[in-house]
């Protein structure tokens, strides 16, 4: 029975207006390392609290909340994982992306959504003129320290639609690279893979760190400034825009399209990695959920769908574009010949 036969219910309303609560209970889980200290083997809210120096009742109220909202499972006063939480959030875990939070949560980006209603009114963000797409702005550092571990998936996802001939060479142009990841995952992939990165010169501290840690540094160069203005060079096998563009409007997005067609070589592709709404944008929620992130961080930013995508590409010169799941994330990719 659904719950419109049910009746009216307040219980959508409580919900969503306490979702707050949710936002703050993962984040204490996370810096306490509640998950890392249930897969060391401790089960109980009192072996919890000694764990990680917390009040035993403390720790009871946060792992039962946890319980409610689906990261962990209790069974007889005991705690263990979900399998979701065992493989995101142990620290332990080749895959933890419990370190996103200090991207995702922090006061620079959810700031933004303090006076919701005032974007609403003048259709994008109230934190200042241009918000995070400001030159520079200190929040893409944050993002490329903490996001890369989470960016691995959605990286290899998109190498994998990728078709390259094994061991040809490849000169790739990674725009607004970020902590680095997509570049650095086609490196090392392909030993004949030389990956070009352009971001701001902070930023691209990271992603020369991670290349080093990747060992393909060798074959990791940079090209400091914004994309909009720097000299991308040519003959670019593939051009990596990934979640870039849905930070502008569709004007300046299709200028900047044209510069990337003019870079590729004759039989080069552009990669776009992004949040694709159906063409309904309320379908499928978290990636049709995304548009409310770009109007409360940025002046003209949003999702888009396919056919916004395909008519950008195709008036700046390409001649098709194809899309592809990324499952089991919530993001897609699509892949424009010149």
């Amino acid at each position: 029975m659904s719950t419109e036969q049910l009746g009216p219910s307040p219980v959508l309303f409580f919900e969503t207006v306490n979702a707050y609560q949710r936002s703050s209970a993962i984040k204490a889980a996370i810096e306490l390392e509640v998950f890392t200290a249930v897969a060391e083997g401790n089960l109980t809210a009192q072996l919890l609290s000694e764990r990680c120096k917390t009040s035993e009742r403390g720790m009871r109220v946060l792992c039962d909340y946890l319980c409610i909202v689906g990261f962990l499972i209790k069974e007889k006063g005991s705690y263990r994982l979900t399998t979701d939480s065992a493989v995101f959030l142990d620290r332990n875990s080749p895959a933890y992306m419990g370190g996103a939070i200090e991207f995702l949560l922090s006061p620079m980006l959810t700031k933004g959504f303090d006076n919701l209603a005032e974007a609403v009114r003048e259709g994008g963000t109230v934190l200042s003129e241009e918000g995070t797409i400001a030159p520079e702005h200190p929040v893409w550092v944050d993002f490329a320290r903490s996001m890369a571990p989470m960016m691995m998936m959605p990286a290899q996802l998109m190498a994998k639609q990728i078709e390259m001939k094994a061991g040809s060479k490849l000169k790739v142009l990674d725009i607004a690279a970020g902590h680095g990841m997509y570049g650095i995952t086609l490196a090392q992939q392909n030993p004949q893979a030389e990956i070009i990165a352009v971001d701001w010169p902070n930023v691209l501290e990271v992603a020369k760190e991670n290349a080093q840690k990747a060992g393909v540094s060798d074959r990791y160069s940079t090209i400091a400034g914004s994309a909009f203005e720097v000299d991308f060079g040519r003959n670019y096998d593939l051009i990596l825009l990934t979640n870039f563009l849905h930070h502008f409007d569709v004007e300046t997005c299709e200028n900047l399209l044209k510069k990337v067609h003019a870079a590729l070589s004759e039989n080069g592709r552009a990669v776009t990695v992004e949040f694709v709404p159906n063409e309904d944008r309320v379908t499928p929620p978290p990636t049709a959920m995304f548009s409310l992130v770009m109007l409360g961080s940025t002046p003209k930013g949003d999702a888009y769908t396919f056919r916004e995508f395909e008519e950008m590409f195709s008036h700046a010169g390409f001649s098709r574009s194809e899309l592809y799941q990324l499952q089991p994330t919530p993001q897609q990719v699509i892949i424009s010949d010149k």
